[in-house]
């Protein structure tokens, strides 16, 4: 299915920024982006589109359920394609580097706390703050939290 058809059925006008940024998330390196993030990569490629507009289409996709929007420890928004699957993200503290991970034991091991205490999970997100090992091997100061 093509990316103008798809919006359409989910509700959405297949304009020219929502294309663009629809495009910007599914060829990016980058799997997390904020608003910002994804205005630089836009003015770096010329094209004309506000920042007003991509917070805009930012919330219209999450409405949509085409990008998950997490907070992480930063402070702000980001966003990343909803792939359907489940995962969990690490975060540096130092350079914001974000690494997704799937463990099944982990996943398993929220169920049994959960029914232990006569809980039922929908839906979870797990982060880990601390240090990646490119920063954990450079010469600045220690992390602290």
């Amino acid at each position: 299915m093509n990316k103008a058809s798809h919006l359409k059925d989910i509700g959405l006008k297949a304009t020219g920024p929502r294309l663009r940024i629809m495009e910007l998330f599914e060829n990016s390196q980058d799997r997390h982006l904020s608003a910002e993030d994804v205005y630089k990569k836009l003015i770096a490629e010329d094209a004309d589109i506000g920042l007003a507009t991509i917070y805009r289409v930012l919330t219209q996709f999450e409405q949509a359920g085409i990008l998950i929007r997490h907070h992480f420890e930063s402070g702000k928004a980001v966003y990343e394609l909803n792939e359907g699957g489940h995962h969990d993200h690490m975060v540096c503290c130092r350079c914001g580097k974000v690494t997704e991970f799937f463990d099944p034991k982990i996943e398993e091991l929220q169920n049994q706390i959960a029914a232990q205490h006569g809980f039922s999970i929908q839906d979870h997100s797990l982060y880990l703050y601390g240090e990646c090992e490119d920063c954990s091997k450079s010469e600045r100061k220690p992390f602290r939290r």
